[in-house]
């Protein structure tokens, strides 16, 4: 496995519980890690902290997933950040419209933890 010191993730969800599991695991593997309570809270702190990957959820107040998506990808900032996607949401079409506005890849909830950290060492730059 390579080396993950100072590599950073930011997680974007609404769901503290969630966020504090998440986080939990990827310390215990050695990332750094931010969190976000909505998608327009996220885009702030992507475009101030540059995280290494986003986890990103597609259900949120405010500013949802796949427009949170849209606006990094097309900010220069931040476009080449890769984005996982953290969701409840299963069907077709969601994971479709993720990958073409730029997604890596897709994870649904409840996600096996250990697959969350193969995904996030596998897609981080």
């Amino acid at each position: 496995m390579p080396k993950l010191k100072n590599k950073k993730v930011l997680i974007i969800d609404d769901e503290p519980e969630l966020i504090e599991s998440v986080r939990m695991r990827l310390e215990a593997n050695g990332y750094n890690v931010i969190a976000a309570a909505d998608g327009d809270e996220g885009v702030a702190k992507a475009k101030i902290e540059c995280p290494d990957l986003i986890l990103l959820d597609l259900i949120m107040p405010r500013v949802d997933g796949l427009k949170a998506l849209s606006i990094l990808k097309k900010d220069d900032r931040t476009k080449l950040i890769p984005v996982v996607i953290l969701t409840a949401k299963s069907e077709d079409e969601y994971i479709l419209d993720a990958g073409r506005l730029g997604a890596v890849d897709y994870l649904v909830k409840p996600v096996n933890m250990q697959t969350l950290i193969e995904v996030v060492g596998r897609n981080i730059i």
